[in-house]
């Protein structure tokens, strides 16, 4: 039988205790590890970089698969994929979870790039730190099972962290990995990978139920289908994905679509996006910049400027003087503030 020695593994490396876990295992039998990470446009970290808020806690900022892969002593490659996988975000094979979430297919897609790639460097399997039971969608067995054969991987994907509760493997069988050294975690608990972190002395990690992905958030994916729905451009890889986590969005027409921002660093990120775009606020006044999408006509307009008004400082006000620009054009609109009851209305 073979040894692990010269072993070449390349693993799917999220940053989160899983991966990180799963990639230690393998490293303890003397495997040589190599991380994939793949950008897909929609981690939440990315997107709160490219706001740039004040203050933010700098580990929110960072890229959490950068990070474990230097304190594992391993190279992570990040592969930017964001206009290819945007097109499984749409139209998932095996749909969608709870929101738009493609879990099946987003697995399929992301080991299907890194079968690519093992085959590139003469990698001689893939791992991941899937642990059965933990996700209803994607990680019941069946759903293992799935993502494997899709992937044009049957026989070559391991799980450490669950492989004694899985059929063995290629690596298991020619003795590249010894099984016996594998673990047998499965459910939704993470006690055992806890336990096994403090083992590891593995102390920073993101919270280990948590995740980055925008597309398991109620909101984002609720703004995300009336993008979809009303046929907005938009561009993976962008700051378009970014927009979505931004301020308070409302639909007022098929083609217009608004956005009003909360704060003084979302007020900056508009400003940012305005060129092109008709931008409201209110003049002298604590005021959010409202960036509208589509082309408003006058009733439109009168109708953003109310919107615009209410969520001023001058909102108790009968009637609040708006200025609306694009570009070189610029107008006064003198309006009532919108009612609470309109913009639930409208509200994504």
């Amino acid at each position: 039988m073979k040894t692990s020695e010269g072993i070449k593994a390349l693993g799917l490396i999220s940053g989160g205790l899983d991966s990180t876990l799963a990639a230690k295992v393998l490293m303890e039998q003397g495997i040589e590890v190599h991380g994939l990470n793949f950008s897909t446009g929609f981690c939440s970290n990315d997107q709160r970089r490219a706001l740039g808020r004040a203050g933010e806690e700098p580990h929110r900022l960072r890229n959490e698969a950068l990070r474990a892969g230097a304190d594992l002593g391993i190279e992570v490659e990040i592969v930017p994929v964001e206009k290819d996988y945007f097109g499984i975000v749409v139209n998932p094979k095996f749909g969608h979870g709870a929101h738009m979430n493609p879990c099946i297919d987003c697995r399929i897609f992301m080991l299907k790039k890194a079968k690519d790639r093992m085959d590139q460097v003469g990698g001689h399997f893939l791992f991941t730190g899937e642990v059965l039971g933990q996700r209803p969608m994607s990680q019941h067995l069946a759903a293992l099972q799935t993502i494997e054969k899709e992937a044009g991987l049957e026989g070559l994907l391991l799980r450490p962290l669950s492989a004694h509760h899985l059929p063995e493997t290629i690596p298991e069988k020619k003795g590249w990995v010894d099984r016996a050294r594998l673990l047998a975690i499965a459910g939704r608990s993470r006690r055992g990978q806890l336990a096994l972190a403090q083992t590891f002395q593995i102390a920073e990690f993101p919270q280990p139920s948590g995740g980055c992905c925008s597309l398991t958030d109620d909101t984002f994916s609720r703004r995300l289908r009336d993008v979809l729905d009303h046929q907005v451009p938009f561009e993976p890889g962008t700051q378009d994905p970014v927009l979505l986590k931004v301020g308070r969005h409302f639909r007022v027409s098929h083609q217009v679509k608004l956005v009003v921002g909360r704060d003084e660093t979302e007020n900056q990120f508009l400003e940012r996006l305005r060129r092109g775009r008709w931008c409201f606020e209110v003049p002298d006044a604590g005021s959010p910049l409202v960036l509208v999408q589509g082309e408003p006509d006058d009733e439109l307009r009168k109708l953003i400027a109310a919107i615009a008004a209410r969520y001023s400082s001058r909102r108790s006000e009968r009637l609040v003087e708006v200025q609306a620009s694009k570009d070189e054009r610029s107008e006064m609109i003198r309006v009532a503030p919108a009612a609470d009851t309109f913009l639930e209305q409208c509200r994504i």
